[in-house]
This record gives structure tokens, sequence and C-alpha cells, in this order.
């Protein structure tokens, strides 16, 4: 597969998760359609394959650590130097990305982290999706006709992931708007001028943590 064009808004780096910092991550990142009918929610660290515990990933203590009715939460924990990948395929077989959809997360950025999450390529090696949690979160989305234009990607100014605690984060798609809620309390809504009947395309791949070629990676 090449992947020789990048979206401009980021410089283009080398693709290596290179952090020797210990990450802890609860991982209910999920992708799911506006509307139930369209998709069946996506497990995308079930995807890839996080349960088997690849080198750099082991399993530790969660969001909450004490329920009354169930056990504790469990959380993943990344060091290393990792690399986590799979075909996009592998997480809508069917082939479609759905219009509308949410992104949900329990997340525990380190710090002062500004880095992506998830990354979502086309085919050509085009960044048509990327989550990047931190001291200002950003919702990168470019569908088939490339917009919005990276200048216009929706920006959370307001909002510090990387405060060292844990967060509730979710990102809903609908229309020509992106909303993100954190913590089940703030609620901010942006603009997402993208174009009518907007689509992603699955034939390319979708990496955790962090950007091909990027230096950043996720550590928390």
């Amino acid at each position: 597969m090449e992947m020789q064009r990048w979206s401009t808004r980021w410089k283009t780096k080398r693709w290596l998760m290179d952090s020797t910092v210990t990450a802890f991550i609860t991982l209910t990142l999920v992708l799911q359609a506006a509307n139930v009918r369209a998709a069946e929610p996506v497990d995308v660290l079930k995807v890839l394959e996080f349960q088997n515990y690849p080198e750099g990933v082991t399993k530790t203590t969660g969001f909450c650590t004490n329920r009354r009715a169930s056990k504790p939460d469990s959380a993943y924990r990344v060091a290393k130097q990792v690399q986590i990948s799979a075909p996009t395929t592998q997480l809508f077989p069917g082939g479609v990305f759905p219009e509308d959809f949410s992104i949900l997360t329990t997340v525990r950025p380190k710090s002062g982290l500004q880095s992506f999450l998830l990354s979502i390529y086309n085919g050509q090696g085009v960044q048509q999706l990327g989550v990047e949690v931190g001291r200002s979160p950003v919702f990168l989305y470019e569908d088939q006709t490339g917009k919005p234009a990276p200048e216009d990607y929706p920006l959370f100014r307001t909002l510090n992931l990387a405060d060292g605690k844990w967060h509730r984060v979710a990102i809903s798609v609908e229309k020509k708007t992106v909303t993100i809620i954190v913590d089940c309390k703030k609620k901010i809504t942006k603009p997402l001028p993208r174009g009518d009947q907007a689509s992603i395309d699955t034939n390319g791949i979708t990496v955790f943590g962090t950007r091909i070629l990027d230096e950043e990676v996720f550590q928390g």
C-alpha cells in the first residue's frame, strides 16, 4: 500500500512508536453509527487485538476500582516500542463507514500530552479521520472530496484532556456538526463543513496511538 500523501495540518515524520514511558488507557473506544440501523458498534481495541496483550501491552487498574455489582474496571498499559494497526476492513467488514457516527473512549493521557489516539487512512494514504487528545483536543476529518480543509478542522481549545486524570470522552458527528462531551458535563459543538453524503474509505488502515510517520505517540 502506498502511503505518500498526508494531510497538510501537521508535519510528516517517521512511523515509530518509540516511547519508553509507561502508558495507561482504558479503551472502550467504539465507533458507532448515529443511526443504529446503519451499523453495529465496533470495539476498536478488540479488533486491534489488545486482549491478546501484544509486546509492550499489559493489563492494569482502570477508571473505577470499586464497583458494587461488578468487577473493577481494567485498563491497558502501553509501554516500550509498540506498533498497533489493522486494515480498516477488519473494523467494517461490509466496507461501509457510517456517515453519522460516535467515538467513545475512557482515557487518561499523560499530563501535557498532545498526540493522536486514533487515525484512519484511506487506500491512498490520506488520513481521513483522527482523534488528537491532549491540552487542546482536535478532531480531524476529511471526506472523499477533501472537505473540510485542514484550517477548518474542529479544535477544542477550552478543553484539557492531558491533566493526568481519567476522562470519559464522546465525540459525535451528525450532518455538518461535531459535538464533544467530556465526563458527561462539558459539551461543545463545532461546525464540520464536510460535503454532502460524506464518506470515509475503508480500504486503508487504522492506527492506534499516533499518526503514520509522527514522532509524537500516545502516553497515558
